[in-house]
């Protein structure tokens, strides 16, 4: 009896045994079990497959990076000359067309300069006159000098002949001299008149040379002075363009007391005021160039396997939000990373080092029409996504 009594509970507790799982058992039946894990597998097949054909047809043909940002070529103003700015007519944020006044300076000393240019223009145009009547004058000293060389001439052939019968009157007497028909004094007389006639013999001969190289000089001295204005005029005399040149300059200083844009743009940076004296080449403000920005992505170095120049992007900007859809072209890679152009490159070769993909900036041109619908400011960040399948 007392056995019976001791098999109830221990059957009690086994059919409560069968109702519950024991500690650690599953929760799912053995009948459930592979149904499940047939639509688990199915489920990573699909989500595979779907990836498979995303990559192949859609994913591979773009590459994409939220790490862009616009920017351009600002152009810096500077005036060119220097002096105390006497007026400024633009401040920052004003939109500017090229050739639009931004400043004035004080144009005093330019003017002054101006006046002494013009003054030295008229004195150099005067100058090369009187070298040509120089000229002129010189040309008729030696022609005067030429007829002198006759006039020279002549009077040696006189002073010949008068020393011809000089030498023959002495002649005479000396052989009369012996016979007591001629006296003493007569030959002394004849031998003086003989040497005077000697004397002026040699003089003439002395004049002729010396008409001879008055001539000489006068034409050296005539072709010395033309030679200083052959071939030009009063025109293109080298005095006269020098100072024509001089002139050049100082109507250019005067000109570039007024200071005017360089480019369409936003004046930005603008660092003068009135009053304020400035040298030449201080960058008095700098214009950004609206109409002509362009964006500089930076992607891994693992999406740039495919990109090439001339390939199309499709950019957006928070600026103005995903609706705003801007359109470039790829135009180029930068020389290096931005790792590399550092001011601090980065020093890999340590015991301790860890690979970090490294990012290239890629420029992309953006259409000017939209950017003149929808203006950018340098600095904004951008969204770019390039079509790996387009072509230039």
């Amino acid at each position: 009896m007392s056995d019976d009594v001791q098999d109830q509970p221990a059957a009690a507790q086994g059919e409560g045994a069968g109702a519950q799982p024991a500690e650690g058992g599953s929760v799912i039946q053995k009948k459930n079990r592979k149904p499940l894990l047939i639509g688990l597998a199915l489920a990573v097949v699909a989500i595979a497959v779907i990836y498979f054909l995303y990559e192949t047809f859609i994913g591979s043909r773009t590459v994409s990076t939220d790490n862009a940002y616009v920017g351009g070529e600002t152009a810096q103003v500077t005036p060119l000359t220097a002096g105390q700015v006497a007026e400024v007519l633009v401040t920052d944020t004003q939109p500017v067309r090229k050739g639009q006044i931004l400043f004035r300076l004080d144009d005093k000393d330019q003017r002054i300069s101006l006046a002494q240019a013009e003054a030295q223009l008229e004195y150099a145009t005067r100058r090369y006159g009187q070298s040509l009547a120089n000229e002129n004058a010189l040309g008729a000293a030696a022609d005067a000098s030429a007829t002198q060389i006759n006039s020279a001439i002549a009077k040696q052939t006189s002073a010949q002949a008068g020393l011809a019968r000089a030498q023959e009157d002495f002649r005479r007497r000396a052989a009369l001299a012996n016979s007591g028909a001629v006296s003493a004094e007569e030959l002394t007389a004849a031998r003086q008149a003989l040497a005077a006639a000697q004397a002026a013999a040699l003089e003439a001969k002395a004049a002729v040379e010396q008409a001879r190289a008055n001539a000489n000089s006068s034409r050296r001295q005539e072709e010395a002075a033309r030679a200083l204005t052959r071939g030009t005029s009063s025109q293109t005399a080298p005095e006269v363009l020098l100072a024509k040149a001089q002139l050049a300059t100082a109507k250019l200083a005067l000109e570039r007391t007024v200071v005017r844009a360089p480019v369409d743009g936003v004046v930005a940076q603008r660092a003068i005021q009135v009053g304020q004296k400035v040298e030449m080449g201080t960058v008095a403000m700098r214009i950004v160039p609206v109409g002509a920005l362009y964006v500089d992505a930076n992607f891994k170095e693992d999406q740039l396997g495919k990109v090439r120049s001339g390939q199309r992007a499709v950019l957006t900007s928070d600026f103005y939000g995903d609706d705003v859809e801007f359109h470039g072209k790829v135009v180029g890679f930068a020389g290096g990373t931005g790792a590399a152009f550092a001011l601090i490159p980065a020093q890999n070769a340590t015991g301790n080092w860890i690979k970090v993909v490294q990012r290239l900036p890629v420029r992309i041109e953006l259409d000017p029409m939209e950017l003149k619908e929808h203006p950018l400011r340098i600095g904004l960040s951008m969204e770019a996504e390039i079509d790996l399948t387009s072509k230039d």
